[in-house]
Order: structure tokens, then sequence, then C-alpha cells
């Protein structure tokens, strides 16, 4: 007996962000599918999905905001249904890697946290995870399956050079890590000089960095501070000082991910920076916004390469052969 089935597209949220969720669908043209989702007294969450996903391409779409642990075994938990429930392939969509700064061990007797999530995906059984922005590229290697890595560069490099595009620019990366980034933001700015600040961490005391000088030429220029988020803005604060102290025209802040810890939101405010760019890869409370912040939606690209998967296209096309 044979039989020629059709593929069905099917989009799940979590809760941790479903205004972001909804919009990817709508770009998809596919609603989101209906979902029941609640915690226990003890704070046991349980998940029911009130549509058949048989034979479904699912996608489940949860960003991990605080609190992260939560959100993460939600998500775990919607694996698991649709892995019980019989939905042929599970897409996780991850817009916001949880513990992807935990990418290696710096001493003795710690974890590699962010190889643990990527085997929890795994085991309640995820078959694909599509990310925006890893903290680092080789988190891709921690998951034993396809891995789409997203990059939100030219959503964000746009948006610069439509409203800086008339200045002198210089991209400058917050630490030495970080060049390689910097330098395809400067390919996508004309060739921006590059510059980057030299800085020194304590590993006892976390979220914690010291600007210690300016490398390369930013004198009289317009500086694009990149970086991949803001937690609790400590280091690209402390930059754009650096940035100003040394002779730069404006600064100009762009992130992917707004984390927006503590006192981040006073931070940024207070700082020289007459803009801070970000992607809506997590949510930002009302109370949370500034007037400094610009927010882009992260949804288009995500639906993008939502569709290439489904359609066995090509991710890669959608950064011209680097993703």
């Amino acid at each position: 007996m044979k039989r020629t089935t059709e593929k069905n597209l099917m989009v799940f949220s979590g809760r941790a962000h479903p205004g972001l969720a909804a919009e990817v669908a709508e770009e998809l043209g596919s609603g989101l599918v209906p979902t029941q989702a609640y915690d226990f007294a003890n704070g046991e969450i349980y998940v029911r999905f009130e549509e058949s996903v048989r034979g479904s391409d699912a996608f489940v779409i949860q960003s991990h905001t605080s609190p992260i642990n939560e959100w993460i075994m939600e998500q775990l938990i919607m694996v698991d249904a649709l892995k019980r429930a019989s939905a042929k392939r599970i897409t996780v969509v991850l817009p916001f890697y949880g513990y992807a700064r935990q990418d290696k061990k710096h001493r003795g007797r710690e974890p590699i946290s962010a190889r643990l999530m990527a085997d929890l995906f795994k085991t309640a059984g995820a078959n694909r995870l599509i990310c925006v922005d890893l903290h680092t590229s080789q988190i891709q290697g921690f998951f034993d399956g396809p891995v789409d890595h997203l990059m939100a560069l030219p959503i964000l490099s746009d948006y610069v050079a439509r409203k800086y595009g008339d200045q002198q620019l210089a991209v400058v990366s917050p630490d030495a890590g970080r060049i390689k980034v910097a330098e395809q933001w400067s390919a996508r700015l004309g060739g921006a000089p590059l510059a980057f600040i030299h800085k020194t961490r304590d590993i006892d005391r976390p979220n914690e960095t010291v600007a210690n000088r300016v490398v390369g030429e930013v004198k009289g220029r317009v500086c694009i501070l990149v970086d991949d988020m803001i937690d609790t803005a400590g280091t690209i604060t402390k930059a754009a000082d650096a940035l100003y102290a040394e002779g730069a025209a404006g600064v100009v802040i762009a992130a992917t991910h707004a984390i927006l810890s503590g006192p981040a939101v006073d931070r940024l405010k207070n700082c020289q920076a007459s803009e801070v760019i970000v992607t809506n890869t997590l949510p930002i409370a009302e109370e949370r916004r500034f007037d400094k912040l610009t927010e882009l939606s992260i949804a288009p690209l995500i639906s993008r390469a939502i569709r290439e998967v489904f359609e066995d296209g090509s991710v890669t096309s959608l950064f011209e052969g680097r993703a």
C-alpha cells in the first residue's frame, strides 16, 4: 500500500514571548496551534496541544527570558508532548539560547552548561535547532543534528546604514573576541574602519569588566559599538565611555539580545551613547523601555528560515553563503 502525504507545517509557542511567535506565524501565513499550558500549585508545568500534530513538521518557538529555567523546562515539555503525539519532525526555535555563555570551562570543576542544554533538547526529541546569534559559534557542534545559526546582522546593519550611512563611521567590538563579527559589520557598512576595546575580566566576579583602552582609530567618527547581548550593560557602557574619551564624535550601540538585567536600563539611559538598537529576540517589559531604545523585529528572519527548512531550501542563502 502506497500513500503520498502532504507536508504540514505547524507553529507552536511557549508562554515566554508569545508576541514574537505570533508575528512569526503571521509572516508564515499560518496561525499558532492552540495550546493549553499552566502551572500546578507546586510549580510543575502542564502542556497539551488542542489539535492533532501527527505527521506534522513542528516548529516550537520559545525565547529563554527570565525566569529562564522555567521557560527552558516548558519548551522541553512541549517537545516531549510533540514526540509522543507522533510529530514527524520537531524543530526547536531558540531566538535566545539560554546558558550560551557557559560554553567552555574557565577553571576546574565547572560545567559546560551550553552543551547540557543541547543534550536536553536532543533527549526530549528535537531533530533540529534554529538559533539567533549564539554567543559563540561552537555551540552549533554541541547538538547532534542540524543547527541553523541565524544572524541579526543584516537587520541591524541595514538600519544603521540608512540612519548613519552619510557620516564617518567606525565599527567597534567591545572585546577582541568579537572582531570577526565586527569585520562583517564593516563589510556591510562600506568598509568602515575597525577598532576594539581591550578589556580585562575577573572570573570570580560575573558581569564585571574593566575597559582598559581603545585599539584602533575612532577620533571624529561615529562609532557603532556591536555585541551579541546586553545583560547588565556594564561592558557596553564602559566601552562607550572609553570611546568618547578617545575623541569619538558619537556612539551608537547595536546588539541582538536585550536581556537588560538589573541596572542595565539606568546605565544605558545615563551613558553617552545616542541610541541603543536591539531586536525583539527577548521580550522587553514596558517599564524597561527608554527613549534611546530602538527595537527591530527579528520575526521576518525567523519566518524565512522556517520556510526554508520546511521547503527543504537553503538557510545559508539568507546570509550570502555565510551561515
